[in-house]
């Protein structure tokens, strides 16, 4: 078989490492005198962290997390030892596994959609399917399925996530409607897959969610079950950035 042909084949099993590093390879294996397993094994390795490498930037992409919320970026430190202690163990993704849920609570601006999107990075580093979307934006969506009478299907399709991450629930006032549907979502994934979830409102007022007490209480049963609660109770990054922006303007004599 000519080099011409194997490269063909190479491109038609979709073998772009292989094809990448065939030739490179077949030099160094000679001057090393590999056996024909070890060149194997290296080109194998090869398109196996490729295909990895690919496979994170697709999930990364269909995750839709900010791309500047990252663990790298998070303040850590100002937050309570014990959190920081739970964000640690978050990040290790075993909590998928039984199809916990994660609430993160906080005033605004203390960084909870930082900390969740964080733990949705790590998440997506390690191989899982996650969905970051506003509240707001996931309802609008799943009330023009529920028009369109496709609610199932779109619920399937969120299904194919492991993690979905709820930005800001209770942070705009919804109708009656909306809530039905964020309550479908939520019983859909019960016990099966795991939803994070930030907000300024404690599970004491989620009444204001979802209107009624019967189905506050039911949805909250849900998300508490199986789940790791985390506290912001911490200054907010947004007020004390303003502080120095006006200290440092004050000095300055503007």
């Amino acid at each position: 078989m000519s080099v011409g042909t194997l490269e063909l084949r190479l491109k038609a099993f979709r073998l772009p490492s292989f094809l990448a590093y065939h030739r490179e390879l077949a030099t160094r294996a000679q001057d090393e005198a590999w056996s024909y397993v070890r060149y194997l094994e290296e080109l194998a390795a090869l398109e196996a962290q490729d295909r990895a490498d690919r496979r994170i930037a697709r999930l990364m992409k269909t995750s839709k997390l900010p791309r500047d919320k990252t663990l790298a970026t998070l303040d850590v430190a100002r937050l309570p030892k014990t959190v920081r202690g739970q964000l640690t163990r978050l990040c290790e993704g075993d909590f998928l596994t039984g199809a916990t849920n994660v609430c993160i609570f906080g005033n605004p601006g203390v960084g909870k959609t930082h900390a969740m999107a964080a733990i949705g990075h790590e998440l997506v580093r390690q191989g899982h399917a996650v969905f970051f979307t506003t509240v707001q934006a996931l309802v609008e969506r799943l009330l023009a399925a529920k028009r369109d009478l496709s609610l199932a299907r779109e619920l399937r399709r969120l299904d194919r996530f492991e993690c979905l991450c709820l930005d800001d629930i209770g942070y705009v006032q919804q109708e009656r409607a909306e809530m039905e549907v964020l309550f479908t979502l939520l019983a859909e994934r019960y016990e099966r897959r795991s939803v994070l979830i930030t907000s300024n409102l404690v599970f004491s007022k989620w009444d204001q969610i979802f209107k009624d007490p019967m189905t506050t209480a039911a949805a909250i049963d849900r998300v508490v079950h199986h789940a790791v609660i985390l506290e912001l109770d911490v200054p907010s990054y947004r007020a004390e950035a303003a502080r120095r922006r006006l200290g440092t303007s004050q000095e300055r004599g503007d």
